[in-house]
């Protein structure tokens, strides 16, 4: 090092939003000797990294792709002497990889350095999402639909997590999504998460399901369960569309120290758990989807989840997915699917069930967009 370095988290802070990339990589040049430095962000899908300081496209780095799955660091052989990858993550968010070419292989007290600069990176590139174009832009391999745009930006994210547990959850098609969705919000000791399948194509659906969220969302932030969030959104809806459009939904809340989950089953998204080498559908009992009656009322039933456990829910467009009339999805791959990942962190394991389900239509056309979120929950 030519330097002590100073603070990152400063340097970042006092730094306009879409410029922090730059930054670092002159922080890392100063003080860390770096050849080369890159920033590397996930597209939507997550099986692709995108450059933010080279020349737009995508990247071919397999080794950054392994960092972002695994959110271990990677030390490698680089063009200059060693060649880093690090994680960019915030608060089990996965946003992309550090890409770092270094003379020499940092000794321990560097690379804990080096950590912190990464991790201080990602903080700053989530907090800078809101105000700059910059990062999306460069997630996107194409041109979303306006439906696809206002339901990626309503999402929570993709994956959250601490010591207790792990989240994850992926929307496809990715550039054309529809109605369905996802949502989640931690509570000291209390994980809520619904998944939504709203009625309708297109901008409908999506203007549909965001109501929906956001009725669901306004009532939890005022203290609600998820029964009453349930007849909120339930009453929204009916208010805007008088029946004739509804959300098929499904609220969890999930008590992490004693593994007791409320569940409200106001439609088709499906859930399973998976325990040890077996997987189970929970079998609850269908309620009214939001929004198809007037005042209509909701019940919580109870489920327990034992450590080690694996909880996973799906929409319609994955269980009952059925490219020419066949079987669907859930009969004949859904399972095989969910066994593959049994040795994945939940955050892939929604990326197994997903390629499960391309797969299965094996080239046409999916009919319906898909939703797929997993929860491991650790104790």
């Amino acid at each position: 090092m030519s330097d002590r370095p100073v603070p990152v988290g400063a340097l970042l802070r006092a730094t306009a939003p879409d410029r922090l990339p730059e930054v670092t990589a002159e922080h890392l040049r100063r003080h860390f000797a770096a050849d080369r430095v890159e920033v590397l962000v996930a597209d939507l899908t997550l099986r692709r990294l995108a450059p933010l300081l080279d020349a737009p496209g995508t990247d071919q780095d397999a080794a950054a792709l392994r960092c972002l799955a695994s959110q271990r660091p990677g030390t490698g052989n680089g063009p200059a002497g060693t060649r880093l990858h690090l994680p960019l993550s915030c608060w089990g968010e996965r946003l992309g990889v550090l890409r770092v070419d270094l003379p020499a292989r940092p000794d321990p007290e560097q690379a804990e350095q080096l950590r912190i600069v990464a991790d201080e990176l990602a903080v700053a590139i989530r907090a800078a999402d809101r105000m700059t174009d910059r990062y999306r832009r460069a997630q996107c391999s194409q041109r979303l639909t306006m439906a696809a745009e206002l339901q990626w930006d309503l999402l929570p994210g993709r994956s959250l997590g601490d010591e207790r547990f792990q989240l994850g959850g992926q929307l496809e098609p990715a550039y054309d999504v529809r109605g369905d969705h996802f949502d989640w919000a931690l509570s000291q000791d209390r994980l809520t998460i619904t998944v939504l399948n709203g009625a309708g194509e297109g901008l409908d659906a999506a203007l549909l399901t965001a109501t929906a969220v956001n009725a669901m969302r306004n009532a939890r932030r005022c203290g609600a369960d998820i029964v009453e969030q349930a007849e909120l959104a339930s009453d929204a809806l009916h208010a805007r569309y008088g029946g004739g459009l509804h959300a098929a939904t499904l609220l969890l809340e999930i008590d992490l120290v004693g593994g007791w989950v409320d569940a409200v089953d106001a439609g088709s998204p499906q859930c399973m758990v998976g325990r040890g080498g077996e997987i189970n559908q929970v079998r609850l009992e269908q309620q009214l989807p939001l929004g198809m009656f007037g005042e209509a009322h909701y019940e919580i039933e109870r489920f327990r989840l034992e450590p080690g456990d694996r909880l996973l829910v799906v929409s319609d467009g994955v269980h009952a997915a059925a490219p020419g009339g066949g079987p669907t999805f859930g009969e004949s791959g859904l399972f095989t699917a969910l066994r593959a990942t049994r040795l994945q962190p939940a955050t892939e394991a929604v990326g197994t069930v997903m390629r499960g389900l391309r797969e299965f239509h094996a080239g046409a056309e999916p009919e319906d967009d898909a939703v797929t979120v997993c929860l491991d929950w650790r104790r």
